[in-house]
């Protein structure tokens, strides 16, 4: 009869690994909570189930209640701190998971998990098991015998280890198994407190031990010690030694019955498997469990060989399965995914080299022409270009990859002749033009400008699945490798399996071979038709259909059409800037240096933190921080202690003119586009959770407004000649408006209808004197408190920024509730539905999903408090111009104006206008801003035009 094989699981030894692996890039559902432990247990099992097909499987926890451990020794595991919230909340879930795989769950209060697991172990080995304890924990080494194995998981991509006698034997430098305890005893556990003597780490302990056996005779024999040193640490710690080698020692007779029924494995309970890994929202797990997991029980045991005590190598292992019959070569592409880098969980999940597909190579005119004609009988179809460049401005055509059926895929190469390149995408002219088909891609406004290089122009509905994605988890990564894996289970190849990684010897796609580009690319177009598919009912069910369909997509091809135009640069007069600027802060300089009495490196915190705190001592008793012990030199902590010496005013000048320069006055020439002679910043429309846009290459969005020298980078965008002028158009006071519409407090609505400066008004009423005799003080922290409101501001806070006592602080806030008690009541709604829901929404569906706003941890829980106030506020802004970009460009293209949209900073447009269209112009803007959502508060626009962006603004 062949040998039962016994799995013992340590829950929550896995746990914590699978929760830390996934720190970095945690998985997080649509209702906040962190499923990154969970899902990494749930593979973990999955894995050993469906690789190792153990015939008999428990999985043992640890207890609140205390053990003889704790009673026996008190500081036993004091030092470890408490577990994340986040892992704590997954706990119940594991628990659940392995009750629906109809797994045992194994513990006894009293006992740890290592005890449950050591007994169990010994009690089946006399039942002719081959027990194998899956932990990483090596404590588990003691229990190794040659029917027990340590069956620890894989890393970083490599296979299980696997510890038998043998194996542990050598890792510890020990005869027998049994001596791993000594080791402990002497060595100690940094992980569980265990002690062991001072003095002695892993190599001391192995000599030792090797030399006397264990630690009762090293302390009988401690004379036989010839180092003194070495000697006198044994004789003054043997209690010690003792009490670390009983905490190290596995508990053998735990009182748990060995029950061979329950520990057999069975096949998951649907019942409570299919709901439960819906609540999680595990879809790509579940695929994989309902599809490829088969359990049948069998009162037989399994014809299965003991494993060998070694390392398994994946690849060679006869227990691989099989691979499945393919088209493409099985060694093509077989790099391993995301988590199974970071877990080392051995990725079972299909991929380009074990799924069936069919991608064909259309590299004639004939088949070209064949491919087109199908084109055309198509409702939907998704395709994907591949480039030179990574900047879809410099990029040239490789090739186009076309699909419109689950894995199929067609992919057309094109020549380095751009005149033969030209003649092969113009066959695809008018596939591209028929608005009758959906044209499906990711990140598709790249695509889109690509093509638009060759006179190409997209039309018809289009779904980018990138965008879609942001809109359903706006928090979530939205590249097409996270989401193959999450929706699909599926590990896409890598771009660096095909041009190396990036550096100097990276290549680029015309270096590859036309096959190898042919599966990877028409793999992006078959994985993003099929991730198609799958995120519509995600935006049907989240009622998120009508900001993905009438806002976000309408407004790429606008973005990529406000890229392409770009804006003009006065490179003469950033070049007199920067001399000026470095006047300036050569100036600065002199002045920090003659105040610190003697010259050094400004920029280097620790130079700067020894001259402000140890030399000067500006500060009494400045503390330092970090590992690096140095003194912090941050602007927040400069700025708070700008009072106390000049000098410190002066270094924040001098960072505030050299990052000016080198930011933006230096680098902005060197970003103008030779080809067009402008400067084409790339947004991004999928990055901020609150739906802003952002921008980068340059990133526009934080050019400086504050500082009058901030404010004169603005003079260097001009029109793009003499018959056009900058025409700004700003929203005024955006987000108090909107805060207005969406409390419905009358004195706010009446403040903007009545056309009444809302600060003033604010002051009047918070302050209690009549509108004519609010001074400006009086307005300036009414201001302050206007927006510092919107962002949950403080009574802290507000006295920080305002420079005025906290009580004095706290009597405005009081008084501005009760004047505004509308706003109160919404904020306080707003909070209480974001506890209930887990997110926020702006005016058009918008969601802000809030992970920390019911966790126990307060400074977490009070900034998503903040952010439920502030999102759906800025989030309605951000929908709102979007709405006027969409509308306006519209209005443009079909009056056919030479005007264009230029730049789009928060709330703000830059349009370049050709003169004489300005009347025009105006009025197709306002309208469009004033009229984007329909609401009860006046919405009001300033406009300007003028011959830089700065008179403009």
């Amino acid at each position: 009869m062949q040998p039962k094989k016994l799995f013992l699981l340590d829950a929550m030894a896995l746990i914590y690994r699978a929760f830390y692996a996934l720190n970095k890039n945690p998985r997080i559902n649509s209702k906040g909570l962190n499923t990154s432990a969970i899902l990494g247990f749930a593979n973990t099992l999955y894995d050993v189930i469906q690789k190792e097909k153990p015939t008999h499987i428990g999985v043992a926890f640890d207890t609140h209640a205390p053990t003889v451990r704790h009673t026996e020794f008190v500081d036993y595991k004091a030092h470890r701190e408490k577990a994340p919230e986040d892992l704590l909340g997954s706990i119940p879930y594991v628990q659940q998971l392995i009750e629906a795989f109809d797994i045992p769950v194994l513990y006894v209060d009293g006992y740890e998990a290592d005890d449950v697991i050591g007994t169990l172990a010994k009690k089946a080995e006399k039942q002719g098991f081959c027990t194998y304890m899956m932990t990483p924990d090596k404590d588990f080494g003691q229990l190794v015998s040659d029917c027990i194995w340590m069956y620890k998981p894989p890393k970083f991509g490599n296979g299980a280890e696997i510890w038998g006698v043998k194996e542990v034997c050598e890792r510890f430098g020990v005869e027998r198994p049994e001596q791993v305890i000594d080791i402990l005893g002497l060595w100690g556990d940094a992980a569980d407190n265990i002690p062991g003597i001072p003095g002695i780490g892993e190599v001391k302990a192995k000599a030792l031990i090797q030399q006397f056996g264990s630690i009762e005779n090293l302390l009988a024999n401690t004379h036989e010690i010839k180092n003194e040193k070495e000697r006198l640490k044994v004789e003054q710690n043997k209690q010690m030694a003792i009490d670390s080698k009983m905490l190290a020692t596995i508990i053998l007779d735990v009182p748990v019955d060995f029950d061979e029924d329950a520990l057999r494995l069975k096949e998951p309970d649907p019942a409570k498997l299919k709901p439960l890994l819906d609540e999680l929202e595990l879809h790509a797990f579940a695929k994989r469990v309902f599809t490829n997991l088969s359990l049948k029980p069998s009162g037989k045991a399994q014809n299965i060989e003991p494993l060998q005590s070694s390392n398994l190598n994946p690849q060679t292992s006869s227990r691989t399965p099989s691979p499945v019959t393919r088209h493409s070569s099985p060694d093509l592409f077989s790099a391993p995914d995301l988590f199974s880098e970071l877990t080392g969980i051995e990725d079972h999940s299909p991929r380009l080299s074990n799924t069936e597909h069919t991608y064909v190579l259309v590299d004639t005119k004939e088949k070209r022409t064949d491919l087109i004609a199908q084109l055309n009988q198509q409702k939907i179809v998704c395709f994907d270009t591949e480039t030179t460049n990574i900047d879809a401005l410099y990029a040239e055509l490789v090739g186009l990859a076309i699909s419109f059926e689950k894995n199929k895929a067609f992919y057309v190469p094109f020549p380095e002749s751009q005149a033969e390149s030209q003649a092969i995408i113009d066959e695809f002219k008018d596939f591209f033009a028929n608005e009758t088909i959906e044209k499906v891609g990711q990140n598709l406004k790249y695509d889109i400008t690509v093509l638009a290089n060759y006179g190409i122009s997209v039309k018809g509905t289009l779904f980018d699945t990138m965008l879609a994605h942001y809109i359903i988890d706006p928090d979530s990564r939205h590249n097409m490798d996270f989401l193959a894996k999450a929706y699909l289970d599926y590990s896409t190849v890598s771009i660096e399996e095909l041009i190396g990684k990036k550096g100097a010897k990276q290549g680029n796609m015309r270096s590859v071979n036309v096959d190898q580009v042919k599966e990877y690319a028409g793999e992006d177009a078959d994985i993003t038709l099929q991730l198609h598919d799958v995120l519509i009912p995600e935006l049907k069910k989240d009622k998120l259909e009508f900001l993905f369909r009438n806002i976000e997509m309408p407004l790429m091809p606008v973005l990529a059409s406000i890229e392409r135009e770009g804006v003009r640069i006065d490179e003469k007069m950033l070049g007199e800037y920067a001399q000026n600027l470095s006047s300036e802060i050569r100036e600065v300089e002199r002045q920090i240096y003659e105040a610190a009495g003697g010259s050094f490196n400004i920029a280097s915190p620790k130079q700067l933190g020894d001259v402000l705190f140890d030399k000067m001592k500006i500060v009494e008793k400045a503390k330092k921080t970090g590992k690096s012990q140095q003194y912090s030199t941050s602007e927040d902590i400069l700025s708070k202690i700008a009072h106390k010496h000049p000098i410190v005013q002066l270094i924040l000048d001098y960072r505030s003119l050299t990052k000016l320069k080198s930011t933006y006055v230096e680098a902005l020439p060197a970003l103008i586009n030779p080809k067009t002679g402008r400067l084409h910043t790339s947004f991004n429309q999928a990055v901020t959770a609150t739906g802003r846009l952002s921008s980068t290459n340059p990133n526009l969005q934080n050019i400086p407004i504050r500082t009058e020298r901030g404010r004169e980078i603005r003079k260097a965008f001009i029109p793009r000649n003499e018959d056009y002028v900058l025409m700004a158009a700003d929203y005024s006071q955006i987000e108090l408006r909107l805060m207005a519409e969406m409390s419905g407090d009358e004195h706010m609505l009446d403040a903007f209808k009545n056309n009444i400066d809302i600060h003033t008004a604010t002051a009047a009423k918070v302050y209690k004197v009549p509108l004519e005799e609010v001074t400006s003080e009086m307005r300036r922290h009414s201001k302050m408190v206007n927006f510092g409101i919107i962002y949950g501001i403080s009574a802290f806070g507000l006295a920080d920024r305002l420079g005025i006592p906290k009580s004095d602080a706290a009597e405005i806030i009081r008084n501005y509730f009760e004047q505004y008690p509308g706003v109160h009541k919404y904020m306080i709604s707003i909070v209480e539905k974001a506890r209930e829901q887990g997110y926020v929404e702006t005016l058009c569906g918008r969601r802000r999903y809030l992970h920390d706003i019911n966790s126990a941890n307060r400074t977490l829980r009070e900034y998503a408090e903040r952010n439920a106030i502030n999102a759906p506020l800025q989030g309605s802004s951000a929908d709102m111009i979007k709405i006027a970009m969409i509308r306006i460009h519209d209005a443009f293209e079909k009056k056919n104006l030479k005007s264009k949209m230029v730049l789009q900073v928060h709330d703000e447009l830059v349009l370049d206008v050709y003169k004489p269209e300005v009347d025009e112009v105006r009025q197709i803007v306002e309208h469009e801003m004033k009229h984007a959502l329909q609401l009860n508060v006046p919405i009001e626009v300033e406009i300007k035009t003028a011959q830089n962006w700065l008179e403009a603004h």
